[in-house]
């Protein structure tokens, strides 16, 4: 009789490498992003907020383009596109060449992500009904904020698995694809189809040279930005632009020994722009909402927006994520890891409530940035957030030292040879190409960027 299936199974040894590297620029980029988050907010609560206030607002860009927008509009639109295209690639690659390129391992992080959607919504919704234009803003509390919940997890020192840590990252991409979606479906007011028609000409064009492995900035960077200004003109979000030029770059090496495939290498150059300075930087002109003191901050909290936020954030994501989860192991017959318990999921489930970047951009599109409504939004988002931070922290830190023990275990090699002794014993160990690969980055970490 065979084994039952199980959730958070350890994945192979290869996948398990590239996702440490990945996390680690991931965590670096969450404390810079908490950093301009605070200094903003620090800013806008001083005798000199209207400097920040200015700064914001300042208009720079040709107005003959339409592009004369603030630098705060600057940062949503354009910034943000950097970041949704590494979130586009890293999703092609999880599902082309990943371990979720298998079914039946995709759809655990699928479900958790369409769980942890449609509850908080429907929260949202329920506590809304009554508002004239509050359910405008359903989709807020939908998004995880990827960098931030890891920025907690390095601030808590906990030791996740790296299953855990696999699921985490997995269902924040889904969540970004999806929240691209909602944005370019529910978030676009007006649609002129004549430049969303011209944008299909540069997105084809880069789609056909980044298929024939052409890598050169001065060739692509052109391309890629009249796809955006197109978009960006026709009323659709310009970060949807992103997401598409993502999807026309190749994840499949062509040849073996050609080194690391297109998708790999651009993700590789732009992510440290994307953690570094994007997100960082939306952040900054994001975040800076003016408080008002106990009573102001009292008065944010009384509207049911900020209220539809902060408990879709908080109970919304933990009853999507963990439900979803369980209906897949009841209908799948799947049990969880040995080593986990139902615990581990919940605190990933809050984890996934810090709900920062992606949340503040889509309270902008509903409300319009600058409005009443939009500074509520960014009390009920940096609310919840750090709600379910600090319930997040209450249930995953007492289980640090189950983590810690597995951790240890992942790492040991006592055969010298590179590879842990985990991996071989499970039959997870990779192609000896992909192992050469892998031990080259824990030899060389700086060779990824």
């Amino acid at each position: 009789m065979s084994s039952p299936s199980r959730l958070f199974a350890r994945g192979t040894y290869g996948e398990a490498t590239r996702i440490a590297a990945l996390l680690r620029k991931e965590t670096v980029g969450g404390v810079l992003l908490i950093l301009g988050a605070v200094i903003a907010l620090v800013w806008a609560n001083t005798p000199w907020s209207a400097a920040y206030e200015t700064l914001r607002d300042t208009r720079v860009g040709p107005a003959s383009l339409h592009l004369d927008l603030t630098l705060g509009t600057w940062a949503a639109d354009g910034l943000l596109a950097v970041f949704f295209f590494v979130a586009g690639l890293e999703l092609k690659r999880e599902f082309v060449a990943g371990d979720l390129r298998d079914p039946r391992k995709a759809a655990l992080p699928v479900a958790a992500a369409v769980g942890g959607i449609a509850v908080p919504a429907v929260i949202y919704t329920v506590i809304n009904l009554g508002s004239e234009d509050g359910l405008t803003g359903w989709a807020i509390p939908t998004a995880t904020d990827i960098a931030f919940a890891l920025a907690v997890l390095a601030v808590i020192s906990t030791h996740l698995p790296a299953a855990l840590r696999t699921f985490l990252l997995t269902l924040a991409i889904v969540d970004d694809l999806l929240a691209i979606t909602i944005i370019a479906v529910f978030y676009t007011s007006s649609l002129a189809f004549g430049p969303l028609a011209l944008a299909l000409v540069p997105l084809a064009l880069f789609g056909f040279l980044v298929q024939k492995r052409v890598r050169h900035w001065w060739l692509l960077l052109p391309l890629a930005v009249a796809t955006w200004v197109l978009v960006h003109e026709s009323g659709v979000h310009a970060t949807v632009a992103a997401v598409l030029l993502a999807f026309t770059v190749p994840v499949v090496r062509q040849a073996p020994g050609e080194g690391p495939g297109l998708a790999e290498h651009f993700e590789h150059r732009i992510r440290p722009i994307s953690a570094g300075i994007a997100v960082p930087v939306f952040a900054f002109f994001s975040a800076g909402v003016t408080v008002g003191g106990l009573s102001g901050l009292g008065a944010s909290l009384t509207d049911t927006v900020a209220i539809g936020i902060v408990v879709g954030l908080v109970a919304g994501k933990a009853i999507g994520i963990t439900g979803a989860t369980w209906l897949v192991s009841r209908f799948t017959k799947a049990e969880l890891d040995t080593d986990l318990r139902w615990p581990d999921v919940m605190g990933l489930s809050l984890l996934a409530g810090i709900g920062f970047t992606v949340s503040l951009l889509i309270g902008e599109l509903a409300f319009g940035a600058g409005s009443l409504r939009d500074e509520h939004v960014k009390v009920g988002v940096l609310t919840g957030t750090l709600i379910a931070a600090l319930l997040a922290t209450a249930v995953l830190k007492p289980r640090d030292r189950v983590y810690r023990r597995l951790a240890e275990a992942e790492a040991r090699d006592d055969d010298g040879d590179g590879i842990p002794d985990v991996y071989q014993r499970e039959g997870l160990r990779p192609p000896r190409e992909t192992v050469d690969e892998a031990s080259e980055r824990r030899r060389n970490p700086s060779a990824e960027s």
